[in-house]
């Protein structure tokens, strides 16, 4: 039997999720101007979303119950995946990183038979979320927005092939990091529990992951090609003309990256690391674009509010997991990522007991598949978020269209992983 509290944060969560598909109203709300309009602009960033409810269960608890168990529930709760990403977003969104696979992109895509303006779409869309398995998701949505950004979106119009692109790049990037047993946070949270390492990761959903992330890149690449042409390599930047990276700097970027995602599981460390790059950066400003801390500080706030009302619903997601086949738990899991983090989903399914191999596979397969649905769906998906907003009308993503852009996506995922 569920508590009252648990009942309240169940209540919290679901106002949050609706919230979250409320997000264009308050935006138009905001854009009218009026007395209230910096209250309609907060609502509208969908980064704060988690985070303010969040704080009104906090609140509930230090009135309702008292100040020393709402204490006690923050400090029992496991931030180092918001750290984590709020850390990677930051170096990975700095410049010299972004012309390190701006130009890695270029040369993959020169290699292609098509024209430039369509096969730097597909690499970026493709070969970017694949590298998620090796530099993490949150590092490679960022990375990817980023390119994206400078390159097409920054048009003005072409809304449809927007929608498009943002519902396959959040599929390819959740289904993108399951080469390895680190990358994706659903994945992270079960590897150990279920003794999956990189090799078990690689032959049991690496290749089908692949296969997915290929097939979706280019039928998007397909239907889009008249936008793509249209748009080209994107608009001129405004500004002075900025110096040239040199390879060191480069280097030395590379290696602050690494370090980082080797760090993923000590908050500690990759919190320093962050700081002496923001000092690294900061001496070598003239390398450098604003590094992106307050959409890195948004994103994280998001993540932690997710944490916290998430703590609270075990009481029925654990059971309802527990009690489906695997057939049905893969499809379930893949409905309940979009209104759920997948890897609390991940990690409160390993923590059933007696499930099979094929139960545990369809558990993470249908969390992965599902991860692209929502904003909320995987951990990386507010930072692409945040990056590509303001391309869209009203400076907002509409939940509603960016779930029906990653239903087709998301099929063509959920027909690989169950071959």
């Amino acid at each position: 039997m569920a508590s009252p509290l648990e009942y309240v944060a169940t209540a919290l969560f679901a106002i949050a999720i609706v919230h979250t598909f409320s997000v264009p109203v308050f935006a138009r709300l905001a854009n009218k101007g009026g007395s209230h309009a910096g209250l309609w602009h907060m609502l509208s960033e969908v980064e704060a979303v988690f985070g303010v409810w969040a704080c009104v269960l906090v609140a509930y608890m230090a009135v309702f119950v008292d100040l020393k168990s709402a204490i006690e529930y923050l400090e029992g709760r496991n931030f180092t995946e918001p750290m984590f990403v709020f850390a990677i977003m930051v170096v990975a969104a700095s410049r010299p990183i972004l012309e390190l696979v701006n130009n890695t992109v270029s040369v993959l895509a020169r290699a292609l038979p098509m024209s430039d303006k369509i096969s730097t779409y597909f690499i970026t869309i493709s070969v970017v979320p694949l590298a998620g398995s090796l530099i993490t998701e949150p590092a490679a949505m960022t990375l990817a927005a980023l390119l994206l950004h400078k390159t097409y979106f920054r048009h003005q119009g072409h809304a449809g092939f927007k929608y498009l692109t943002v519902g396959v790049l959040f599929v390819n990037v959740s289904i993108g990091g399951v080469l390895t047993a680190y990358a994706a946070p659903p994945v992270l949270m079960v590897a150990s529990t279920f003794g999956w390492d990189t090799a078990y990761m690689s032959t049991h959903f690496g290749w089908r992951a692949v296969l997915a992330v290929v097939i979706n890149a280019s039928l998007v690449t397909f239907v889009c090609r008249k936008a793509l042409l249209e748009m080209g390599q994107g608009m001129p930047e405004s500004g002075q003309v900025q110096r040239a990276v040199p390879i060191t700097v480069m280097a030395i970027h590379v290696a602050f990256l690494v370090a980082i995602v080797l760090g993923a599981h000590h908050p500690i460390v990759f919190m320093a690391l962050l700081m002496l790059f923001i000092g690294y950066a900061h001496s070598y400003k003239h390398y450098q674009n604003p590094l992106l801390v307050r959409e890195g500080l948004m994103v994280g706030f998001f993540l932690a509010g997710l944490v916290v009302l998430g703590g609270l619903q075990k009481w029925w997601l654990q059971d309802l997991l527990g009690g489906l086949s695997p057939t049905v738990l893969f499809w379930g899991a893949t409905a309940l990522t979009a209104v759920t983090d997948n890897a609390a989903l991940t990690y409160l399914g390993s923590l059933v007991e007696g499930t099979s191999d094929i139960w545990r596979y369809m558990l993470v397969a249908g969390a992965v598949t599902g991860g692209g649905l929502t904003v909320i769906a995987n951990a990386p998906n507010p930072a692409g978020f945040s990056i590509l907003k303001g391309s869209f009308p009203d400076g907002a993503i509409s939940p509603l269209r960016l779930l029906l852009s990653a239903a087709v996506p998301t099929l063509i995922a959920a027909c690989m992983f169950l071959i």
